[in-house]
């Protein structure tokens, strides 16, 4: 059977008993947690066994900044080694999965207010496979990337992400990949190892996230701007923030929410990642 029939036939059974595939927002932190067998790898690889097999998987990295909105609609996506001074064995991990041009084809065509770029060039970021190779070890998943375009406003991409929704109807595990805290300007070093360690102004702000998105008070999210000097400091810049509004984007009113990894590291950078599944 070939890939785009048994697409099809994957989609149409999910749309006969009203299933919707469930969103992730993940925090993805260290390039190493690629490697590393820890409780946020640990949890990760949990995750997948925990909600259904995905068809394939579509990630929204922090890692991916551009200029108009691209996505990956190549057959064999590359391992992206997007970062330095990291141990050899780091970047000598290759992440095989396939690609998914169909399916690129179809998400581009999902989005109206903009026209999406097919890229053949990027390939799969830190953001993207460190996690994900920890969820589908065996690499047989096909896995795209959305990119971001980093000219636009919060809002902007909160719109763009809802014209996604209709993949979660195809089987399609959608994941933004950054972290909701995330300062490393900030980060003490000194404390990367003690588990749970945050600033006063992290903790808090952390807490306010989940707090607005347990309740669905995405108008706040989308506005962090307004919500006083720990915001700012939350959020220097919007890249790590921004996975999270695409997530959010796509949550149905019955999809319920679920927090994991709800932890601090070095102070200035979270790690609580949130599920929200349920059906349409």
């Amino acid at each position: 059977m070939n890939t785009l029939r048994a697409f099809n036939q994957y989609t149409d059974s999910l749309k006969e008993d009203g299933y919707l595939m469930p969103v992730l927002f993940i925090g993805h932190g260290s390039p190493m947690n690629g490697i590393e067998h820890n409780i946020y790898s640990q949890t990760w690889g949990d995750m997948a066994k925990k909600i259904p097999t995905p068809n394939s998987v579509l990630v929204i990295s922090a890692h991916w900044l551009s200029k108009g909105t691209g996505i990956t609609a190549m057959n064999f996506p590359r391992t992206i080694h997007d970062f330095g001074g990291f141990p050899k064995a780091l970047y000598e991990v290759q992440y095989p999965a396939p690609g998914n041009p169909q399916l690129a084809e179809e998400a581009a065509h999902l989005i109206k207010n903009t026209d999406v770029v097919l890229d053949h060039d990027w390939g799969l970021d830190h953001g993207a496979w460190t996690v994900v190779r920890h969820m589908y070890p065996d690499a047989n998943i096909p896995v795209l990337q959305l990119s971001i375009d980093y000219d636009k406003d919060t809002s902007y991409h909160y719109d763009l992400a809802t014209q996604l929704h209709a993949l979660r109807k195809k089987g399609v595990l959608i994941i933004g990949s950054g972290n909701m805290v995330h300062n490393l300007r900030m980060i003490s070093w000194q404390q990367m190892d003690e588990v749970n360690y945050g600033y006063d102004w992290a903790l808090q702000m952390n807490d306010t996230f989940k707090e607005y998105i347990g309740n669905g008070n995405h108008e706040a999210l989308i506005h962090y701007n307004r919500l006083g000097r720990e915001a700012t400091l939350a959020i220097p810049t919007p890249d790590h923030y921004l996975p999270l509004i695409y997530a959010l984007a796509l949550q149905s009113k019955k999809d319920e929410v679920q927090f994991f990894n709800d932890y601090a590291v070095g102070g200035s950078l979270t790690m609580t990642s949130v599920l929200l599944s349920g059906r349409h």
